[in-house]
């Protein structure tokens, strides 16, 4: 019998009107798209760190849409649809070793598949969070 590591906790959820921001601080590679796009939602130096309410949910999910790992997800609470996959779906190789796709996603992970629209997968095997990306291999080096 093959044992399985324990499954990793639940992203951490931060709640708005009108939007749900969750995010997985294991799949974050920090390209800091959230703070550079809206400083009054997300500032590191706060905390919570993630204030939903100081823009509105459009932005948010705007900003959100930009974050190419998908450490931040959302969840519109206010009749506005949740985040639409891009179409086609695209997969990029950076010069990092990185792959990026975005689209209509199904990930299969040690705790089984998982449906995405914006991933960072590892491009050379060797991470922690497989198959996620974490900067931990020989291409961390790069870029």
């Amino acid at each position: 019998m093959t044992s399985r590591p324990p499954p990793r906790p639940a992203a951490k959820s931060y709640d708005g009107e009108g939007i749900v921001v969750g995010f997985d601080a294991h799949r974050c590679l920090h390209a800091a798209e959230c703070v550079r796009g809206l400083p009054a939602v997300f500032d590191v130096d706060r905390r919570p760190w993630v204030q939903p309410d100081n823009a509105p949910a459009d932005e948010v999910a705007e900003v959100i849409h930009r974050c190419p790992s998908g450490a931040l997800q959302y969840h519109r609470t206010d009749g506005m649809p949740d985040e639409v996959p891009d179409v086609p779906t695209h997969v990029s190789l950076h010069a990092d070793g990185v792959l990026h796709v975005r689209g209509d996603l199904e990930v299969a992970t040690l705790f089984g598949p998982r449906h995405e629209t914006r991933v960072m997968l590892c491009g050379c095997g060797a991470t922690a969070n497989t198959p996620y990306c974490d900067h931990g291999g020989p291409c961390a080096g790069h870029g």
